[in-house]
């Protein structure tokens, strides 16, 4: 095999040397370099999903309906203010032998809910509450799953930054290779300006998959709640996940959508009942003291109230509530099918992507024996520029393809361990 020696030189035409080459890709180290020193350490998803636990917006948000749930519960469970009235009766009326006719009254009115209607408030209230813990709890289950999908973009972004940046070696050592063999005439000047043309683009994919993976760190952390953007992501996540078994007959009752749904349900139900004992009227028991003015003498004063339900029986709101819970029943029924071919489709989605993943790994180790080999073919001249850019691309190619299987992977887990109401990445708080 003939040695030709490589030397830095620069070419004619205004063609840019290797020394140009070199800087370019300086420039681009340079700054990924800034970039990421400029940024805060990116956790392991575990460390970020029991952080985003305190911080991250939508937990919060939920975790804040909870609590007014439960604060409702407490409010339904609050008996009637009583109330004060005083009256004064005879003001400016004739004197009877000189004497005042006023009279005084000071009365206590506490009325209170009869029929069950106290009852039947705190009832629905607590299945509010009820709701309100079972969207909560799916919610966090939702943001685990969605969580996961985010950091292995994130690290699937790193990746395919990775892969371009080393196309853009592999481009710019092929560059350095056309340049000594047309120099030495054993490649004409179209050969260099393809390398040249593949260098370029090997350099714009870098620029563009950067941008790609910035915007994926920054979702990242706008995800959890952190101010400041994350950077390289250090811990592996997508690799280390375990496929795990997943029961074809498991009720659908631990789907977190479906709990919601049935929580929904039922409150809206129970809703039915205070509707009901709306029209039931309400007592008023009052006591109180009758002074005279012309006596100062004082008597004792009992009263009762009670309203007539003559005009208003609530019938209208009765079948408000009434058609709401049909709407409840009609929607938990959605949810129920949605979620039955939300998990059979993501069954598949999985098993899919298993397959998928191992080909694309085999492969990536076929397409880099292939370059390997090719390369070698070059130097030696056996194999030609063009064949080897193609089988070039071919390996960037199937180096994406495999991180795209890993990312699909994860998305699949994701949507099935949402619908099993499981989540496999990590069990939140």
């Amino acid at each position: 095999m003939q040695i030709i020696p490589i030397r830095p030189c620069a070419l004619s035409l205004g063609r840019p040397s290797d020394f140009t080459v070199r800087r370019a890709i300086l420039s681009f180290i340079f700054v990924s370099v800034t970039a990421i020193s400029q940024a805060a350490e990116t956790p392991s998803f575990a460390a970020l999903l029991q952080q985003s636990q305190e911080r991250a917006p939508q937990l919060l948000e939920q975790a804040a309906n909870v609590r007014a749930a439960n604060a409702d519960v407490r409010q339904a469970s609050a008996w009637i203010n009583p109330t004060l009235n005083a009256t004064a009766e005879n003001l400016g009326a004739p004197q009877s032998g000189g004497v005042s006719q006023r009279q005084d009254t000071y009365t206590v009115t506490q009325v209170f809910e009869i029929g069950g209607k106290r009852s039947a408030r705190i009832e629905a209230a607590q299945l509010k509450s009820v709701a309100s813990g079972a969207r909560e709890r799916q919610t966090r289950l939702a943001f685990a799953s969605e969580l996961a999908v985010v950091y292995a973009t994130a690290e699937a972004m790193q990746q395919r930054k990775e892969v371009s940046e080393a196309e853009l070696t592999r481009a710019t050592a092929d560059l350095r290779a056309a340049q000594a063999l047309v120099k030495v005439g054993r490649e004409a000047e179209l050969r260099l300006a393809q390398a040249r043309a593949s260098m370029a683009a090997a350099q714009a994919a870098v620029q563009s998959v950067t941008a790609d993976a910035t915007e994926a760190l920054e979702r990242l952390s706008a995800l959890v709640g952190s101010v400041e953007p994350y950077g390289r992501i250090s811990h592996p996540f997508m690799n280390l996940i375990a496929v795990p078994r997943f029961q074809e007959g498991r009720s659908l009752t631990e789907a977190p959508a479906v709990k919601s749904a049935v929580a929904e349900q039922e409150a809206i139900a129970a809703q039915i009942k205070v509707e009901e004992k709306r029209w039931v009227p309400d007592l008023g028991v009052s006591i109180g003291m009758r002074e005279f003015g012309w006596t100062n003498e004082k008597a004792a004063t009992v009263g009762l109230t009670l309203t007539i339900p003559l005009f208003d029986r609530n019938k209208a709101g009765i079948d408000a509530a009434k058609e709401r819970a049909i709407s409840a029943a009609m929607r938990l029924e959605a949810v129920r099918l949605e979620t039955m071919a939300v998990r059979r489709s993501a069954m598949v989605q999985v098993q899919a992507s298993e397959r998928r993943l191992e080909a694309a790994e085999q492969g990536e180790a076929a397409a880099s024996e292939a370059y390997r080999l090719g390369r070698i073919g070059y130097d030696s001249g056996k194999t030609a520029l063009l064949e080897l850019l193609a089988i070039r691309r071919a390996l960037s190619e199937a180096q994406a393809s495999t991180i795209d299987a890993h990312l699909s992977r994860v998305r699949a887990l994701a949507t099935l361990s949402l619908a099993e109401g499981r989540n496999v990445f990590g069990e939140a708080p």
